[in-house]
């Protein structure tokens, strides 16, 4: 079994607790049901959020989706001039099988202009 790592990202519509849990959960399952992929697999999960994103904390969704026993941590973006506003972007290191041309990386809604080459 080899160690990946999958891409994936969420815009919010709005800094708000509930939102931010809906939202990273749908990105998370995305994630996970596109690759075939179940909590026993992942290694690992670093969420980040832009600045202006202080409601809750990404890894908060994971542990509500019943992600209790795999490290989680988040940081900050870094403050970049005219960059997407509002963006959860998750890097889950993972134990699977698939080729690195198969894993499916993750980009919902207006966070797929982030990575055009890779967004699924």
């Amino acid at each position: 079994m080899a160690v990946r790592a999958v891409r994936g990202a969420v815009q919010l519509e709005r800094d708000d607790a509930g939102h931010m849990d809906e939202q990273v959960g749908a990105l998370l399952t995305a994630l996970l049901e596109r690759n075939a992929l179940s909590a026993d697999d992942l290694i690992s999960i670093w969420f980040t959020a832009t600045p202006d994103l202080h409601s809750d904390f990404p890894a908060a969704a994971a542990r509500k989706l019943g992600i209790v026993d795999v490290p989680l941590i988040c940081a900050q973006e870094l403050d970049i001039e005219g960059a997407m506003p509002r963006v959860v972007r998750v890097l889950a290191h993972i134990e699977s099988d698939r080729p690195r041309a198969e894993i499916a990386h993750v980009y919902l809604g207006a966070a797929a202009a982030l990575r055009k080459d890779i967004a699924q």
